[in-house]
């Protein structure tokens, strides 16, 4: 790799010294304060360090850090990644991501939906992932149509090639302007926002997986890759067996997103696979954490499409505790929470806490789920009996559960 400047190299130097200093006061992982440093000393530092390397993009609304780490996995194969592997997902996570591993040759790097653009143009990423767009964050993000619009603006003219998601109208028009597309039949259990079409309006008409625009010539493209329950079928025909670790439907969608993604990069299904099967736990979700005899596994939710997610993974035999928050990196606006259908929940205990418990026992109570209101996690945790329950959070109240039990990944 080009040596950097010697500017380019203090700033990096720099800000891995303030991100090690965060990690030892406890104040963070040092993933965002360490690129802020950086790039306050050289505002084109993230350039500089994504020069003479593969890059490969991810962005979606759900799944994006865990399919990070599941194609960071495959890459392995090749030689050293470099990756924010704890979702530090906008231009600060990215410079200390590629900052504190300054010789690999390839990078893997989770992106913002919002941000993909402005990176995708610094960095000159040779690939892109793209899974699914849904509403989240409503107050920050906007509305999800001009997501997709400006990834087909930030894509048109690149030759950048692009894996993309077919199974999700708004993806596949946000992909579309690419020069190079390989198209993955990921699957989309979410489709309460895509129901229009986005070149022209019109209804969406839909059977089994195929969709179609009423109006207009936008329809689902061929897949290359296709999930069918529990195996990926390659461009090739072969079926491989997807018996990750991982639980669920949507990480089989995000593993056979990262399989297509390995193989543009040159890592056959048949090395790759055995790496994916490796991924345990990412960044926390689905750990096992354990106090006085009772086991709480963690799950993520943060918008209307994860929390189906997560109730498709949640044991249904098992009590279940739900924490919402409403701080800036959730979103301040809870409204979202009556576009999830919590009926699902009946006949199972329920208990709500979490910041905005009350926003949340309203939406129960509405619905009909009985629950029990706590004040704390701890105090949730503490009315269980002994044994496994699940948990599921959205951010913010999922890393302050984190915190408790030391960040556990």
């Amino acid at each position: 790799m080009t040596q950097l400047p010697l500017r380019a190299q203090l700033a990096s130097a720099l800000g891995r010294s303030a991100a090690t200093l965060s990690r030892m006061t406890g104040r963070g992982d040092g993933s965002v304060i360490g690129g802020r440093v950086g790039l306050m000393l050289e505002p084109d530092l993230l350039r500089k360090l994504a020069r003479d390397r593969k890059l490969a993009l991810v962005s979606a609304t759900n799944g994006k850090t865990t399919t990070t780490r599941l194609i960071t996995s495959a890459l392995l194969d090749l030689g050293e990644v470099a990756t924010n592997a704890f979702g530090a997902n906008m231009p600060a996570g990215h410079v200390s991501a590629l900052s504190q591993h300054k010789s690999a040759p390839y990078g893997v790097l989770e992106v913002d939906e919002k941000y993909l653009p402005e990176v995708l143009d610094t960095t000159g990423a040779s690939v892109v992932c793209l899974m699914n767009l849904s509403r989240d964050q409503m107050d920050r993000a906007a509305e999800i149509w001009l997501l997709a619009q400006k990834w087909r603006r930030a894509l048109s003219g690149k030759p950048t090639h692009v894996i993309a998601n077919c199974d999700d109208p708004l993806v596949t028009w946000g992909a579309s302007t690419a020069a190079s597309v390989t198209w993955v039949a990921g699957g989309q259990r979410w489709k309460e926002d895509s129901w229009c079409c986005p070149e022209c309006g019109g209804p969406l008409d839909r059977k089994d997986s195929f969709w179609a625009c009423r109006e207009c010539t936008f329809h689902r493209p061929e897949p290359q890759w296709v999930l069918d329950g529990d195996q990926a079928i390659d461009p090739r025909g072969q079926r491989w067996l997807l018996d990750i670790q991982l639980p669920g439907s949507a990480n089989r969608s995000n593993a056979v997103m990262a399989l297509a993604v390995a193989e543009a990069f040159g890592v056959p299904v048949e090395r790759a696979l055995p790496r994916l099967r490796e991924v345990t736990s990412v960044a926390g979700r689905y750990t096992t954490v354990e106090r006085d005899g009772r086991h709480a596994r963690l799950l993520l939710a943060k918008n209307p499409a994860g929390w189906l997610e997560a109730f498709d993974v949640a044991d249904p035999q098992l009590p279940i505790i739900l924490s919402v928050n409403a701080q800036g990196p959730d979103g301040r606006d809870t409204s979202w929470l009556w576009d999830v259908d919590y009926r699902i929940l009946r006949g199972r205990p329920v208990f709500v806490t979490g910041e905005r418990r009350l926003d949340l026992a309203l939406r129960l109570d509405v619905a009909d789920v009985p629950f029990t209101l706590c004040g704390s996690f701890s105090e949730a945790l503490a009315m269980q009996p002994p044994g496994r329950v699940d948990v599921i959070a959205n951010y913010t109240a999922f890393q302050q559960i984190r915190s408790e039990f030391g960040r556990a990944v």
